[in-house]
């Protein structure tokens, strides 16, 4: 089953993928981030995005029978742009969880996010670049979006379909709440099914560079069958463990509502 995507109308086209790109080069990281804002709380994003794509996961109770759950996710990771023009666009915590609670998403776990590489339809190869400062440039956004695009083209992927492989994901974890102020990345999942990045929360919540991607992920879950908000779910103590090896993600309402970015995201 396939819903639907939440979120503001489709009308605003100010910039294709590429557009954007330009606009923003030359700009210092926190007006990059204000520009991603604008953009996607104006609905700038790629049509495809808003048919979300089915992922099941299960977990067995050590006395109980499995319990099943869907979640249904972006099949790309968000980007501004239009079908034929995106740029799949990083951005740091605060700027990601702004615009998914804004238009009625969270972030993975870990589980889902190993669950996405499982089920999706194609898997890119990770293109790790250079490392150094120029990782959170625009250009590197531009030149890694690219390579992901040639990839594309030669496995043949169908617009909309699921994917994964091609970045690493912003994550829901309790790392985040032991560790406050820090961003959380997971997965880039070689082809072997091994991700490169292990969850970590090394950098601050300010941080973004070309390797990140944002997949968001509906509100609403079906457990068994029944309609649950996720939240509810990702804070029960034995439903959690079907979205989250974690089991309860604790104060995750609270992690998806931080919006003071601008005011303590300086310059870099």
């Amino acid at each position: 089953m396939s819903l639907l995507a939440a979120g503001p109308s489709e009308s605003h086209r100010a910039f294709t993928g590429s557009q954007f790109a330009a606009y923003v080069t030359g700009m210092d990281s926190r007006q990059r981030e204000q520009a991603i804002l604008k953009e996607l709380l104006g609905g700038n994003l790629p049509g495809f995005l808003r048919n979300l794509a089915p992922v099941k996961l299960s977990y067995r109770p050590p006395d109980g029978k499995p319990i099943t759950a869907t979640v249904f996710v972006m099949p790309e990771y968000l980007a501004i742009g239009s079908d034929q023009d995106f740029l799949r666009i990083p951005m740091n915590l605060y700027t990601a969880s702004t615009i998914a609670a804004s238009m009625g998403y969270i972030l993975p776990t870990r589980k889902i996010v190993n669950a996405i590489y499982e089920q999706s339809a194609f898997h890119f190869s990770p293109e790790p670049m250079t490392a150094g400062p120029q990782m959170r440039s625009t250009e590197y956004y531009r030149i890694h979006n690219e390579k992901i695009e040639q990839q594309s083209h030669a496995l043949g992927v169908t617009l909309g379909a699921l994917v994964s492989g091609h970045k690493k994901d912003v994550v829901l974890t309790n790392l985040l709440a032991s560790n406050p102020g820090r961003i959380a990345i997971f997965g880039w999942h070689r082809l072997s099914g091994a991700p490169i990045q292990p969850l970590s929360t090394v950098h601050g919540a300010c941080y973004a560079d070309y390797s990140h991607g944002i997949r968001l992920v509906s509100e609403t879950v079906l457990v068994e069958g029944e309609r649950r908000s996720i939240y509810d779910v990702l804070q029960d103590p034995v439903l959690s463990r079907v979205l989250s090896d974690e089991g309860p993600i604790s104060r995750v309402r609270e992690l998806m509502t931080r919006s003071a970015g601008d005011s303590v995201c300086g310059q870099p």
